[in-house]
């Protein structure tokens, strides 16, 4: 993700999407770039047009709450096989964000 994050910090301040950008970005936030999955973003973003790209994505889906990752999941699994009673009266409450957009 830090690569992706890395290529648009890059993009969105006008400069192209190189190797060279990332590698300097990555070790700049004192991690050891990865060359393989460096060179593989930059071919991938190469045929991509990053600004429609943007456009196109849904960003609500990952603000929803309880997508944070595998980790969490075997978690939610043991508290929702313990619990299943509030996972019900979870279910039933439309007080979320979607009802404020109908």
């Amino acid at each position: 993700m830090q690569y992706l994050h890395a290529a648009l910090v890059l993009h969105s301040s006008g400069k192209g999407v190189s190797e060279k950008g990332i590698t300097a970005i990555i070790k700049a936030a004192g991690d050891k770039p990865d060359e393989a999955k460096i060179k593989a973003l930059v071919s991938t973003l190469e045929s991509l047009d990053i600004d429609e790209a943007i456009k196109g994505a849904s960003f609500m889906t990952a603000a929803s709450p309880g997508t944070t990752g595998a980790a969490d999941t075997g978690k939610e699994t043991v508290a929702s096989t313990t619990e299943p009673e509030e996972e019900e009266e979870e279910a039933g409450d439309d007080l979320g964000l979607s009802s404020l957009f109908g």
